[in-house]
């Protein structure tokens, strides 16, 4: 298993990633937090291997950064999780940049209306931040509701994904 670190303006971006997939991506410089969000039959057990390059993984954060908002959308993920969450998550990767949602919408489009609750779980504990993006997902009436890498880095990915002309305003 192999680890990166990149900056981003929101703060250093690290991925942990087998060859074919991303297991877990934040806001950290710290791979060892990352790891301890991996389902563990996917939980890498030797050592991490720091590399610059992760290859079409970070250079999809690359182009993200740069304005290619849509260089997330393909990259392969691997993750643990029980039905609702799995189709939650998938959702999630449907929610466009720039259209954020609710938890209740999440929620609805995972199958289930009523487990707004859920959904948010599904966000809390998404372990591949940015290539799921549950930042997209916000309170009722439009509040930021939580992120686990901190409101002003969801602030920043709301902001970069709605686009220059909203961006000036700001």
């Amino acid at each position: 298993m192999y680890t990166a670190t990149i900056d981003t303006p929101p703060g250093p971006f690290t991925i942990v990633a087998s060859d074919d997939a991303v297991l877990a991506s934040g806001w950290t410089d710290e791979p060892e937090r990352l790891r301890a969000l991996i389902g563990s039959p996917l939980r890498p057990r030797d050592e991490l291997r720091a590399t610059r390059d992760l290859g079409p993984f970070t250079q999809a954060v690359a182009d993200y950064v740069a304005g290619d908002l849509s260089a997330i959308d393909d990259v392969p993920v691997d993750q643990v999780a029980s039905p609702f969450l799995a189709r939650a998550r998938e959702e999630l990767r449907r929610i466009p940049p720039g259209a954020p949602e609710t938890y209740a919408q999440l929620a609805a489009r995972a199958g289930n209306p009523a487990a707004v609750r859920a959904a948010g779980s599904a966000c809390a504990r998404n372990p591949t931040a940015l290539f799921v993006p549950c930042h997209r997902v916000v309170r009722t009436g439009g509040g930021l509701g939580g992120f686990a890498y901190g409101l002003g880095v969801k602030r920043w990915l709301l902001d970069h994904e709605s686009g220059p002309s909203l961006l000036a305003g700001a």
